[in-house]
C-alpha cells in the first residue's frame, strides 16, 4: 500500500516484518523495547547491501510507536512519518480497557498492573519502557505525526500529547474522520502529498 507510491516517488523500500509477525520469528512481542533494537539492526543490514544516502521510516500504528522508540538509538533517519502511534504502552493499555469495559481508571488500574508485573516476572520486560513519549522530547529527527479523529483503536490525543513535548521537530496532521490506520484510504492523494514533500524536504 504505502510501498507502490513510495517506489513510484523513486524511494528504496525495505518492509521488514516486526518480531512475532508475518515471516519473521519469535512468540513475544515488546512493543518497542526490543523492536526499536530491530530497527538498529534493519539499517545495518540495510546499509551494508545498498548503502543509502537519505534514510526515511514511515510506521503505522504499533510500526510507528517502535520507530519513534528506535530514535534514541538510531541517529541515521533524516526524517520519519508516524501514523496512529502510541505515546505509552500504558496509556494506550488503560484507554483499550475503559474504552471496552466502560470502566474507569482506577478500576482498570489492578488489570493493567497485573499485566505489567505479569510481563516482567515471566518475560524479563518492563512494559513501562515501552514508550515512544520518552523518546521524542530530545530527538532532532524530523517527525510527521498522522493521526485520524475518528480512531478509537488508539486516541488521536496520544499524537497530540508526543507534538506537545516537541513541538520544534514535530509535524501534527489530524485527519479529519479517518479511523485507525486509515488515514491513507480516506484522504489518499493529500496522504501522498504530504509524506513524500515531508521527506523531500528532509534530504
Amino acid at each position: 500500500m504505502h510501498a507502490s507510491y513510495l517506489l513510484r516517488a523513486g524511494f528504496t523500500v525495505l518492509m521488514p516484518d516486526l518480531r512475532g509477525h508475518g515471516s519473521s520469528g519469535g512468540s513475544v512481542i515488546s512493543y518497542g523495547i526490543r523492536e526499536s533494537g530491530d530497527v538498529h539492526a534493519w539499517t545495518d543490514w540495510l546499509m551494508g547491501k545498498r548503502p543509502i544516502a537519505h534514510l526515511y521510516g514511515l510506521g503505522q500504528s504499533m510500526g510507528a510507536a517502535i520507530l519513534l522508540q528506535s530514535l534514541p538509538r538510531e541517529p541515521r533517519f533524516r526524517a520519519i512519518v508516524a501514523d496512529c502511534p502510541f505515546d505509552s504502552f500504558e496509556n494506550v493499555a488503560y484507554y483499550r480497557l475503559e474504552h471496552e469495559s466502560r470502566l474507569g481508571r482506577w478500576a482498570s488500574w489492578p488489570v493493567v498492573q497485573t499485566g505489567v508485573l505479569y510481563a516482567r516476572l515471566v518475560y524479563g520486560l518492563d512494559m513501562r519502557q515501552a514508550s515512544a513519549a520518552a523518546a521524542i522530547p530530545t530527538t532532532t529527527v524530523p517527525i510527521l505525526l498522522i493521526h485520524g479523529t475518528a480512531d478509537v483503536n488508539i486516541p488521536p490525543s496520544e499524537s497530540a500529547t508526543l507534538h506537545s513535548l516537541n513541538p520544534r521537530f514535530t509535524t501534527l496532521w489530524l485527519v479529519p474522520g479517518a479511523e485507525h490506520v486509515a488515514s491513507l484510504s480516506t484522504s489518499r492523494q493529500e496522504y501522498v502529498r504530504r509524506v513524500i514533500d515531508f521527506f523531500r524536504s528532509h534530504p
